[in-house]
């Protein structure tokens, strides 16, 4: 079964295969996202099994769902450091990733950031030569026309990210909208980053520019591991 361009069996090949990595008595980032589900359900199958970690979750769903898998979880404010976090992308070229389908982003780089091993989860229908996903931006409601003037100018076309089941647009976990924005192939994914993160209004946006340790690519006959 095919959805959002992958198959359950690679997205299930990857999360399993970096769940695969966490270690007894360590703290784990909990992504958000299809395939970042399969990690922390494979994580909550060996906490049943007698694995001894925390998980920090990354967004409403994802801290839901590892209560349901049994995962024991932890704010990102009491714990001193995160060994490994396992988050999922929407694109990813070389070590450069736009994540925010989940408009969870602003927090999983809050929390990838704060951990000694980023790894990411993928299927192969996410990986490109170079980034033209459209780039998610998280912007105060306030400064949404300023924001997306901005943008504009930057030469990105920018468009309010509508919710699925109500009238009306996403709003994030931290109250704020969602701007996704079109630059076409992005060639310098560090200089667009920079201009994102210094406009007036924007709280944090999808680009992760070289935060990837590691990428694990799941695939009908297995797992692609590669290390940017």
């Amino acid at each position: 079964m095919k959805a959002d361009g992958g198959t359950e069996a690679e997205k299930r090949r990857a999360g399993e295969s970096a769940a695969g990595l966490v270690t007894d008595g360590q703290t784990v980032g909990l992504g958000t996202g299809s395939t970042a589900a399969h990690a922390i359900r494979a994580l909550g199958e060996a906490v049943a099994d007698g694995l001894d970690v925390e998980g920090v979750a990354t967004s409403f769903a994802s801290r839901q769902l590892a209560r349901e898998a049994g995962v024991p979880l932890a704010s990102l404010a009491d714990v001193a450091r995160i060994d490994v976090a396992i988050d999922g992308a929407d694109q990813v070229a070389g070590g450069d990733l736009v994540k925010g389908g989940g408009a969870a982003h602003a927090r999983e780089k809050v929390v990838a950031a704060a951990s000694d091993r980023f790894v990411v989860v993928v299927d192969p229908s996410k990986e490109a030569p170079i980034l033209d996903h459209p780039v998610p931006v998280e912007v105060l409601p306030a400064a949404r026309a300023t924001v997306e003037r901005r943008l504009r100018e930057a030469g990105g076309d920018p468009s309010l990210r509508s919710a699925e089941r109500k009238d009306g647009p996403v709003v994030t976990d931290n109250g704020n909208l969602v701007l996704d924005c079109e630059f076409g192939p992005i060639e310098d994914p560090a200089g667009l980053a920079r201009t994102l993160s210094v406009t007036p209004g924007v709280v944090d946006h999808g680009l992760f520019v070289g935060m990837a340790d590691e990428v694990h690519c799941g695939r009908e006959d297995g797992v692609d591991v590669r290390r940017p």
